[in-house]
């Protein structure tokens, strides 16, 4: 049973792109749909620096193009596809649901109005590890944050202000590791609602497929019944929580074996690792992984 997961924003790295455009192809499908949506997303994923990529208008259409392109590559038929945040839009066209060229609309949409709603506010995300979840979110909460991101595997990503995030870092809860996160806001929490409006808008103007394989919702971990499903999941999820640990308990429900997680790959398979025992997982974060992940499908 096997799972291809994309991540979200903040897995990005400065020059990330650089060895996949040696594959025949690759360096065309992208320039296609940079045209597309008017972003230069091979300088930005080769040559830009991590301030330049930082930019969520930039960070997200960025993410989405490199998972589809490198999808394509593998060339792989998974039985579940599941995104974590932005990752949501790569897993819909991997389940047929939108067309690339349909997702990386919707996400230069969906990046711009974020980056809108991020500027009204200085806001940010911090990660917590470890420590007793209820304390955890007892501690967040306390600080007027919001969890974010609950990703399971002893991880929650707190997000508010930067000035509640200062105070959080102050009083921090107990057997708890603090790391900021490299984004521009935050995301998933109620200051991102201004930027539901926009996205519904253009998510309007686009008639969806339903699901070709099981598709996996960050709002519950449940799959998703139908294309106008997805639509409307994803535009609220911009303002609420991603529930990454009921993905992977879902995954775990349907007997998955297997879990490839797409360009630039590591952040989901090390919450797999140690959420889902036993399973194998293959993170493509260059093109010397390709094998690894071949040799997974067998």
């Amino acid at each position: 049973m096997l799972v291809l997961v994309a991540p979200g924003q903040g897995a990005q790295t400065p020059g990330f792109l650089t060895p996949w455009l040696e594959i025949p192809g690759l360096a065309d499908r992208l320039s296609a749909w940079s045209d597309l949506i008017g972003l230069d997303l091979i300088s930005y994923g080769t040559t830009a620096d991590a301030d330049e990529i930082r930019d969520t208008a930039v960070a997200q259409p960025l993410l989405v193009a490199a998972g589809l392109a490198v999808a394509e590559v593998l060339g792989a038929s998974p039985d579940i596809v599941a995104g974590h945040s932005v990752g949501e839009l790569t897993a819909a066209a991997l389940a047929g649901v939108l067309t690339p060229e349909q997702s990386l609309t919707l996400v230069r949409e969906r990046g711009l109005a974020m980056a809108e709603a991020a500027a009204v506010t200085e806001t940010g995300m911090i990660v917590v590890l470890g420590g007793e979840e209820e304390d955890v979110l007892a501690s967040i909460d306390k600080h007027g944050l919001t969890p974010a991101n609950v990703n399971g595997a002893g991880q929650i990503v707190a997000g508010g202000t930067l000035a509640q995030i200062e105070e959080f870092k102050a009083d921090p809860p107990a057997r708890a590791r603090l790391i900021a996160l490299s984004v521009a806001g935050a995301f998933h929490t109620e200051h991102m609602a201004p930027a539901v409006g926009r996205l519904r808008t253009a998510a309007a103007a686009v008639t969806p497929n339903d699901p070709a394989v099981t598709l996996l919702s960050n709002a519950d971990g449940a799959a998703v019944a139908s294309g106008a499903e997805f639509i409307e999941r994803l535009v609220n999820q911009i303002a609420n929580p991603v529930r990454w640990n009921a993905c992977m308990a879902t995954m775990a429900d349907l007997g998955v074996t297997t879990m490839i997680e797409l360009t630039p790959g590591g952040t989901l398979t090390g919450l797999a690792k140690r959420a889902l025992r036993g399973v194998k997982t293959v993170p493509l974060k260059t093109p010397d992984d390709l094998d690894a992940a071949r040799e997974a499908l067998k």
